[in-house]
C-alpha cells in the first residue's frame, strides 16, 4: 500500500482491564467506523495509466477496465458487469471517504479511482479507446465503446436491527488533485448500498 494511502476499518468494544471509561464514551467505542483515506504525496507526479481502488468496509465491488486498440481497423470495447447475492452486513455508523493533501498533484494520463467506505456498494471505472490509422472505424456513431453495468440482478440487504450510517464524509479537497493533466475518473461514496459508475468512449481517426 503506498504510503499516502490510509483504510481503517475498526470495530471497538474491548477496554483494558482496570482502565473503565465514562458511561458518555461507551457509543463511540462500540461504534463501526468505516475510514479510507488518499493522503499526503500519494501519486503525485505520476504518469501513465493509473487504477486506484480502496475500500473500508464489507462487500464492496471495484473495477477499473481499460481498452486500447490501434491499427488500421481499430476498435476498442470494454464491458463490466458485476454482481453479487443476497449480502448481509450491518452499517457503519461513521462513514468517511476523504483524498487531501497533495495526492495526485501534477499527475497525468488516464487515472481511475473508486474509493468507497461503508458496505455492499458496486463501482466501476470504464475507458475504451481506438485509433484508425487510415481512418476507418469499426463501428457506428451511435454505438457505444464501452459499458458499465453496476448491480446487475443483485439485492442489498441490511442486517435486521442495524442502525444507519449518522454521519457521512466524501470530499475532496482543495489541495488534492493540482495540477492534474489528462483524464480523471473518480467515484467516492461515504454511505451502503450504492451502485456508481464512470464510462468514457473515444474514437479518434488519423487519416483523411
Amino acid at each position: 500500500m503506498s504510503p499516502g494511502i490510509r483504510l481503517v476499518l475498526v470495530v471497538l468494544g474491548v477496554t483494558a482491564a482496570g482502565a473503565l471509561p465514562a458511561a458518555d464514551d461507551y457509543p463511540e467505542m462500540l461504534a463501526y467506523l468505516a475510514d479510507s483515506r488518499i493522503d499526503g504525496r500519494a501519486f503525485a507526479g505520476a504518469n501513465g495509466a493509473m487504477a486506484i481502488n480502496l475500500a473500508a468496509g464489507d462487500f464492496n465491488q471495484q473495477a477499473s477496465v481499460r481498452s486500447v486498440a490501434v491499427g488500421t481497423h481499430a476498435l476498442a470495447s470494454a464491458d463490466v458487469r458485476q454482481r453479487r447475492g443476497d449480502d448481509s452486513a450491518p452499517s457503519p455508523a461513521q462513514a468517511s471517504a476523504v483524498i487531501a493533501g497533495d495526492a495526485l498533484a501534477g499527475a497525468s494520463g488516464i487515472a481511475s479511482i473508486n474509493q468507497a467506505s461503508g458496505n455492499r456498494n458496486a463501482m466501476s471505472n470504464v475507458v475504451a479507446m481506438s485509433l484508425a490509422q487510415r481512418g476507418i472505424r469499426e463501428t457506428d456513431d451511435d454505438s457505444s465503446l464501452a459499458s458499465s453495468f453496476a448491480s446487475a440482478g443483485q439485492r442489498h440487504v441490511g442486517e435486521a436491527g442495524s442502525a444507519n450510517t449518522v454521519r457521512r464524509t466524501a470530499a475532496v479537497e482543495a489541495t488534492a488533485l493540482q495540477g492534474f493533466d489528462g483524464v480523471l475518473q473518480l467515484n467516492q461514496v461515504a454511505g451502503s448500498g450504492n451502485d456508481i459508475g464512470n464510462t468514457l468512449s473515444m474514437s479518434v481517426q488519423t487519416g483523411p
